[in-house]
């Protein structure tokens, strides 16, 4: 993480629908299978169709009737239609903004495992979105998302280390979680990663891994990558 805003993001998924059938029949959109399965309680259905409404795709957009499909779905315990709601109820589409009922259901979907849920409470907890500010808590949500893979939250826990956030400075957990974010091509852990062999933050300095590091970052379309490796390679 660098010093930037932090931003909620969603996982998107999007079920394909085929129809195999010896008598064919008119094709149907999108929507009409879906609302067909919606209409019989079909969880991801209700969550395909919330989502559908919630960003426009296909119909036009509703966050009122996309926060009915989603708590259908939220109901029947679907997490990404949990982890949905908390996303409208954090950023008051549609709805009052209200950070209680937000976190309420992140904690849900994030209780059961969600990464995207967890990464989301990290950063409530982060900036005081709508709860007290506690370090220590944001890491030990980011702790359990990067451990299942989220790329942000290992960036952040990066991030935090370097900085003390929630404990003490430990340079080389921090080198630890940009690496794993880095290696999924995460340009802002292989920016961070450059930084830490540049300045030899916890560990030796090493300017050619500090370019390497940059290089990577710049491929990848950091701007401040670019810059950084064009300093330690002027030629």
């Amino acid at each position: 993480m660098k010093t930037k805003n932090l931003s909620i993001f969603l996982t998107v998924l999007l079920i394909a629908c085929s129809d195999v059938d010896d008598n064919p029949k008119p094709d149907r959109t999108q929507f009409e299978i879906l609302l067909e399965k919606a209409q019989q309680n079909d969880a991801e259905a209700q969550y395909n169709l919330g989502r559908m409404y919630h960003y426009g795709e296909d119909v036009p957009r509703d966050f009122a009737t996309a926060k009915a499909w989603y708590e259908k779905a939220a109901a029947q315990g679907q997490l990404d239609a949990q982890v949905n709601l908390g996303v409208i109820y954090n950023n008051g589409s549609g709805v009052p903004q209200n950070f209680n009922t937000a976190k309420a259901w992140y904690e849900k979907a994030a209780a059961q495992g969600h990464a995207e849920a967890q990464y989301n409470l990290g950063t409530m907890y982060y900036y005081g979105g709508g709860v007290p500010q506690n370090f220590a808590t944001a890491k030990a949500w980011y702790e359990k998302a990067a451990a299942q893979g989220d790329i942000r939250s290992q960036n952040n826990l990066g991030f935090m280390y370097t900085q003390g956030q929630g404990g003490h400075k430990d340079f080389n957990t921090a080198k630890f979680w940009y690496e794993k974010a880095a290696a999924q091509e995460d340009t802002d852990a292989q920016y961070n990663l450059g930084l830490i062999y540049l300045n030899g933050r916890g560990i030796g300095k090493d300017l050619n891994t500090a370019k390497k590091w940059f290089k990577q970052s710049c491929d990848n379309g950091n701007q401040q990558g670019c810059d950084e490796y064009r300093i330690l390679n002027p030629h």
